[in-house]
C-alpha cells in the first residue's frame, strides 16, 4: 500500500502570508510535493506557475470561477440562464490549468437562486447542470484535463448550493457518463451531510479523483480536537487503494507550520522522505 499524497490548499493555508507566490513558497518549505488553489484568477498565470516551479511544487487542482461575488454566486455550473458565463470561466480555467500544469479542475455548481425554493428548482438546475457538464467533459478532454463535481454540506459551510451529498453528485457524473468527470470527496462536507464515511469512501471511491480533508466540526486541521478519527481514514484510502492527492483545505488554528505536525507524524510512520525537513 503506497502512502498517501498530501497538496497543500494555499487559499486556506499559510493565511498569514499575503499572496499565493508567498504561500506557495511556504508550502514548499514545509514538505509538501504538490498545491491547490481555489481561484487562482488574481494573479497572472505565468507568475504563478513560475512561483509553484520555484517552490518544488506540481499544481494539481484550481476552481471554476465564481461567477459575480456581488450578487452572491459560487460557481456557475447548475445556475439557470449563467450557461454562457459558465462557459466563459471555463475557458479561464482551461487557460490557468494548461499553464500551472494542473490536471485537474472542480466544477463548481452554484447555489440555489437567492428566493427560489430548492425543491422546485431542482430539476431545472440539475437539466441546466447536465448541459453545462456535458460541454464541459468535451472541452477538458480536447486538453487531457479531469473535471471534478464536489458536494459542499448546506448544513453549515453553503445553505444555497445545489450539489450536496456525494449521492447526488455521483448520480449526476452517471447521467453524464463521460470518463474524465469525476468525484472530489471533501471529508469535511460529507461527514456533515451523510456520515458513514467508511461505507461511502468504499463505494464511491472508484470514481474519485481528488480528495480534501478537514476536521469537523470547525474546519481545523486534521490533527485538531473534533469527530473525525484521520489515522483511521487515512489507512482507510491507504487500503482502498487511493492514488491521487489528499487536500489540505482547511483552516489553521494556529500557526500553520506548527499546525502541520500531524503530517510530519503521518510522513514519519510511513518513512517519507520529506518527514526530516
Amino acid at each position: 500500500m503506497a502512502p498517501l499524497r498530501f497538496s497543500a490548499n494555499v487559499s486556506w493555508l499559510f493565511p498569514e502570508l499575503p499572496g499565493l507566490p508567498e504561500r506557495l513558497q511556504a508550502a514548499g518549505r514545509a514538505g509538501f510535493e504538490a498545491a491547490e488553489v481555489a481561484w487562482p484568477y488574481a494573479e497572472p498565470p505565468q507568475a504563478l506557475a513560475s512561483a509553484a516551479r520555484a517552490a518544488g511544487l506540481k499544481m494539481v487542482l484550481i476552481n471554476t470561477p465564481r461567477g459575480d461575488q456581488e450578487k452572491g454566486e459560487m460557481g456557475l455550473g447548475a445556475v439557470p440562464g449563467r450557461q454562457a458565463a459558465f462557459r466563459e470561466g471555463l475557458e479561464q480555467a482551461v487557460l490557468y490549468a494548461k499553464a500551472l500544469g494542473c490536471p485537474r479542475i472542480h466544477l463548481m455548481a452554484g447555489r440555489v437562486p437567492p428566493g427560489a425554493d430548492r425543491a422546485a428548482v431542482k430539476a431545472e438546475m440539475e437539466t441546466v447542470f447536465l448541459e453545462n457538464l456535458r460541454h464541459a467533459a468535451g472541452v477538458l478532454a480536447q486538453e487531457n484535463l479531469v473535471g471534478l463535481l464536489e458536494p459542499i454540506n448546506t448544513r453549515i459551510t453553503d445553505p444555497q448550493y445545489f450539489l450536496d451529498t456525494p449521492q447526488q453528485a455521483a448520480a449526476i457524473l452517471q447521467k453524464v457518463g463521460r470518463p474524465n468527470l469525476q468525484l472530489q470527496m471533501d471529508l469535511f462536507h460529507w461527514q456533515i451531510m451523510d456520515g458513514n464515511l467508511t461505507g461511502n469512501i468504499r463505494k464511491f471511491l472508484p470514481i474519485v479523483g481528488h480528495v480534501q480533508v478537514a476536521q469537523v466540526p470547525d474546519r481545523g486541521e486534521p490533527g485538531s480536537s473534533g469527530e473525525l478519527d484521520f489515522a483511521y481514514l487515512f489507512q482507510l484510502l491507504e487500503d482502498e487503494g487511493y492514488q491521487g492527492f489528499v487536500g489540505c483545505e482547511y483552516r489553521p488554528q494556529g500557526d500553520t507550520v506548527e499546525g502541520l505536525s500531524w503530517l510530519r507524524s503521518y510522513w514519519d510512520r510511513r518513512g517519507h522522505p520529506r518527514s526530516s525537513q
